[in-house]
């Protein structure tokens, strides 16, 4: 069995590359929200420009969500990793749409936001603070199928 495992949120650091990296020998396929932050804010702009940057991020939000979405409901296992340095807000709204369709998924982030993300965590199957533990969750996962 191959396992699709969906990566979400923080952008600015190398743990996707680790996770990727780390579980390179396991039957495991990653999918991620688009990565690249100028790319990400540019998504709707094929559908005419705005004067207001609301409705270019409204728009762009709503063309980047038919990723989002397909590849959350396609997936087995969502990893969403929140960073201190920002807020992220979508991986938040990631975890309750994995939440919602019932698709476990694993947090990933440091001890020091463990208050603000309580509910997030609450319905989440692990909380790991460094992509080497996601790794041996995966390990674990394929090794008992």
């Amino acid at each position: 069995m191959s396992w699709t495992v969906y990566l979400s949120g923080e952008i600015h650091s190398d743990w996707r590359a680790q996770i990727e990296k780390g579980s390179a020998d396991l039957p495991v396929v990653f999918t991620s929200a688009v990565t690249n932050h100028e790319a990400s804010d540019a998504a709707g702009d094929v559908l005419g420009t705005e004067s207001d940057n609301f409705w270019r991020d409204h728009k762009s939000s709503k063309v980047n969500s038919i990723r989002t979405r397909t590849l959350i409901e396609k997936c087995d296992l969502a990893v969403i990793r929140f960073g201190d340095k920002y807020k992220q807000w979508n991986a938040a709204f990631d975890a309750g749409f994995c939440a919602a369709l019932g698709k476990p998924y694993i947090t990933l982030h440091d001890e020091n936001i463990i208050h603000p993300l309580k509910e997030v965590d609450g319905a989440a199957m692990a909380w790991a603070k460094t992509p080497e533990q996601v790794v041996e969750i995966l390990r674990y996962m394929v090794s008992q199928t």
